[in-house]
């Protein structure tokens, strides 16, 4: 048995593979894929190899590259020790973009209720990302919140913190189509700037006083100097945005000035298991995820954009590179092999 999966095989190359799929083990179950989501900041950083060398994705990305983490499908058949699936259950998976996935029963497996389609599911690893970096923020009802950069990261913080109730969320970026997804998702005011242009805007928003707290998602070094300056005294910066060249990335006399906050948040962060001392496990966290869009408190089906069968990878990829503007969910549909 075969399987097609996606693979970086070089800079800014792409292919698709057939690959042999492992036997089955006793311990392990088959996945078979429906749909799966890109990550457009993480796969392009690692597609341009967008990175300083020495850097934890000089490490991580080796070609041949088997890209994405964000895979949802059905169980095809399971092992005859597995306990926790059944054939026929959908789930979503920490797994790259493949039609055939042989996955160990001990990897965490996201169980997606009757409500939530394929498609809206395979945007949990991404809710679980920014559901990190938000819970890090130590949100206080009221608060004022930028957003800096919107791609499918700053969506989601723009909901995230509309339901906990933040007075105002500003929100920045270039693209119109961006800004104007981030109105529709909450955001109370959009900035069609870059944050170079931002800070006069963002103080005449605030009494002169600036943000509770800025999130940087944008992976840009440059912008994190800037985020400081839209910061209130005591306020909280969070670099939600991982970028590949984080020795540009440089300080401003506003951190000791005005004591700020920086915060750092990485999908690392959340413990593997739940505990009474660190409830929130990715699983728990992707488990509320699903709770928000069945109840309609989170909407992310109107952010895809582009829907390609996985044998187009090369196109979908060559889109992002070349016309990013233009896209926000870019999903792979494997029901079309």
């Amino acid at each position: 048995m075969q399987s097609q999966n996606i693979v970086f095989t070089g800079k800014n190359q792409v292919e698709v593979y057939d690959e042999d799929v492992p036997e089955l083990g006793p311990d392990e179950f088959l996945l078979q894929a429906t749909k799966s989501l890109i990550s457009t900041g993480t796969e392009g950083i690692c597609l341009g190899r967008l990175f300083d060398p020495g850097t934890h994705w000089d490490q991580w990305v080796k070609y041949p590259f088997h890209t994405g983490y964000s895979l949802v499908g059905r169980v095809a058949a399971v092992g005859r020790d597995v306990r926790r699936v059944r054939e026929g259950d959908r789930v979503a998976i920490r797994q790259s973009h493949s039609q055939y996935k042989v996955v160990p029963a001990r990897e965490p497996v996201y169980r997606i209720p009757d409500a939530v389609s394929d498609e809206d599911a395979t945007w949990f690893h991404l809710a679980t990302i920014v559901q990190n970096g938000v819970r890090r923020a130590q949100h206080q009802l009221g608060d004022t919140v930028a957003v800096i950069g919107l791609g499918l990261l700053g969506q989601l913080v723009v909901q995230y913190t509309r339901l906990l109730g933040a007075q105002q969320v500003l929100a920045i970026d270039v693209a119109e189509m961006r800004l104007e997804m981030a109105r529709s998702h909450g955001a109370t005011t959009i900035l069609k700037m870059g944050a170079d242009e931002a800070r006069e805007h963002v103080l005449g928003l605030t009494e002169g006083q600036g943000v509770n707290v800025v999130y940087d998602v944008t992976g840009a070094a440059p912008v994190f100097p800037l985020a400081l300056g839209l910061a209130r005294p005591l306020g909280r910066v969070v670099l939600l945005g991982d970028t590949g060249t984080p020795a540009a990335q440089q300080l401003t006399g506003d951190v000791i000035r005005k004591g700020l906050t920086i915060v750092g948040a990485h999908d690392n962060n959340p413990p593997s298991t739940s505990t009474d001392h660190a409830y929130w496990s990715h699983l728990r966290m992707g488990e509320l995820f699903f709770d928000y869009v069945e109840r309609g408190d989170m909407r992310v089906n109107d952010l895809v954009t582009h829907r390609y069968a996985p044998t187009d990878a090369v196109e979908a990829y060559r889109m992002l590179r070349e016309e990013r503007a233009t896209a926000m969910g870019v999903i792979f549909d494997w029901t079309r092999l």
